[in-house]
């Protein structure tokens, strides 16, 4: 694990930081969570031109290509009527989700106020913004009914989450009957090749760039936090384990990026 600066290894994560005082959140800390949430309340005025820059745009092909991924999954299912999106962050995959199902209701889940209240802003001008609504809340703990959501998605979220076996039961409990649920995520490439190019990059061009801009912190957490994800495999044993009768994983970008989906029995 890169180094947090010029903070003690055994400090509480509450202090750590990178060098230039940037949150640097520690995974084996009781504070994670908290020290996540302020890591994006740190980074949310850059959080999405950072995003695009980093991932050379292919962000603004990735959402799209879940989403086709998950109606084809869906494809013999019923309509969607009610869409959730949990770690929405400042809401693009919320909007895009709205156009997508255009006669659904969209709800935006997220536990960092300073990104709803983007969100949020970012949705007003949009026509579908009266089917588009915003709530605070923990993945672990939707404050929802239980079976009332056709559709769960997650975008970039899983390698932040401390119980993620727990966050898919939680997506079943509040799933109805046939729903779906779509994680994109950040994954290891299947080429070794490719694997070997993303890793130069990923590991240090995107931390170099983090430091430029004030977010040393932020930026080194990412790379590591990739670390801790379990495999395509392990991720679809996840998601049998919390009782989804069908998943799939579909890798796009030469498995950079991985569409996992489930459905509800």
């Amino acid at each position: 694990m890169p180094s947090a600066g010029n903070t003690p290894a055994d400090a509480p994560s509450a202090e750590r930081h990178a060098a230039d005082g940037s949150p640097y959140p520690d995974r084996t800390s009781a504070t994670f969570e908290r020290d996540v949430q302020a890591m994006f309340t740190h980074i949310v005025r850059r959080y999405d031109w950072f995003d695009h820059a980093a991932s050379l745009g292919n962000d603004y092909l990735w959402r799209p290509r879940a989403l086709w991924d998950l109606s084809r999954f869906r494809r013999e299912d019923p309509p969607v009527a009610r869409v959730l999106d949990v770690g929405c962050g400042t809401g693009d995959l919320t909007r895009l989700s709205a156009r997508y199902f255009p006669r659904a209701t969209v709800l935006g889940a997220d536990f960092t106020e300073a990104m709803l209240r983007i969100a949020d802003h970012r949705t007003r001008p949009e026509t579908a913004a009266p089917r588009v609504g915003y709530l605070r809340a923990n993945a672990r703990r939707l404050p929802l009914a239980s079976a009332s959501v056709d559709v769960i998605l997650s975008a970039f979220v899983a390698r932040n989450l401390v119980d993620l076996p727990g966050v898919f039961r939680e997506f079943h409990r509040v799933l109805r009957p046939r729903g779906s649920v779509l994680t994109l995520e950040i994954t290891e490439p299947s080429s070794p090749l490719v694997g070997r190019l993303f890793h130069s990059y990923f590991d240090h061009v995107v931390p170099w760039l983090g430091a430029a801009v004030h977010s040393a912190g932020p930026y080194r957490y990412l790379p590591n936090s990739l670390r801790s994800l379990p495999s395509r495999a392990e991720m679809l044993d996840l998601l049998r384990s919390a009782g989804f009768a069908r998943v799939e994983a579909r890798p796009q970008s030469m498995g950079i990026v991985t569409s996992y989906l489930a459905g509800a029995g």
